[in-house]
């Protein structure tokens, strides 16, 4: 589990039961875009309630399962960022779209994170009620064209369709803004001055089973894609990443 992650997570489970035990907080907090002018602070503070069990079981599951892979790709910092970006852009599309709908949960902020999921591991597959096994960009795609359609015909039993859809166009503007600006040149930059190729020679002494399960599978690959064709094929991302998990004591410094 990572920092924000496990912030995240406590901090909406703490506000469940605040509200549980004080009903009024929900209603102080809520974002009604109609209201936004006399309640800004409600484009943040909706994000941490939820309507019932189930709605922050699921939001929360989905956080748990996608965000600590994000979190260690992009790192703690720019997690927060997508995180509260995507969530104050869902609340800015029910603005636009559905001005008299009131909106509470983590919904477009979690969306938004499953996007960066699926950006980074598109192919990676995700099982549906845990049978049905999706690729991550397609679920994602799936997921898109459902709240379309459903905010277009009117959305049922309370969700709120174009929150969602704003979390994941603040999503990918964020991922956008940080490929094109910030992450590229200076990230591969970064990278290449901290992780050289020295710093990996122990890479066989890194132990896939004492690797959170959430980044075992990553680990897995990248130690098959050295044993076939060297450590040379990694990209500057995955050195970064296995870095991680070679051993302290096993280290090898850059010569300077």
């Amino acid at each position: 589990m990572t920092p924000w992650v496990i912030r995240l997570l406590v901090a909406n489970v703490i506000m469940y039961f605040i509200q549980q035990t004080a009903p009024g907080v929900t209603d102080a907090l809520l974002f009604v875009p109609a209201d936004v002018f006399a309640r800004p602070w409600t484009m943040v503070t909706y994000m941490f309630l939820h309507a019932s069990i189930t709605h922050i079981l699921f939001n929360m599951l989905a956080l748990y399962f996608f965000g600590p892979r994000v979190e260690s790709r992009i790192g703690s910092p720019r997690f927060l960022t997508l995180y509260m970006i995507s969530g104050i852009s869902g609340a800015v599309s029910s603005f636009v779209f559905a001005p008299q709908a009131a909106v509470l949960g983590a919904s477009a902020a979690v969306f938004g994170v499953m996007l960066a999921f699926a950006r980074y591991w598109p192919r990676d597959r995700i099982l549906i009620w845990g049978i049905i096994p999706v690729e991550a960009w397609i679920l994602v795609a799936l997921t898109t064209l459902f709240a379309l359609f459903s905010g277009i015909a009117g959305s049922q039993g309370g969700v709120a369709d174009f929150a969602h859809l704003g979390g994941f166009v603040g999503a990918a503007c964020y991922l956008w803004w940080l490929d094109r600006w910030r992450g590229a040149k200076r990230f591969r930059a970064h990278a290449t001055t901290r992780v050289p190729t020295e710093t990996l020679v122990n890479w066989h002494k890194v132990d896939p089973k004492s690797v959170h399960e959430i980044n075992r599978a990553e680990v897995n690959r990248i130690l098959d894609k050295i044993s076939k064709s060297g450590i040379g094929s990694l990209t500057l991302e995955e050195r970064v990443f296995l870095s991680n998990f070679v051993p302290l004591d096993d280290r090898v410094p850059p010569v300077s």
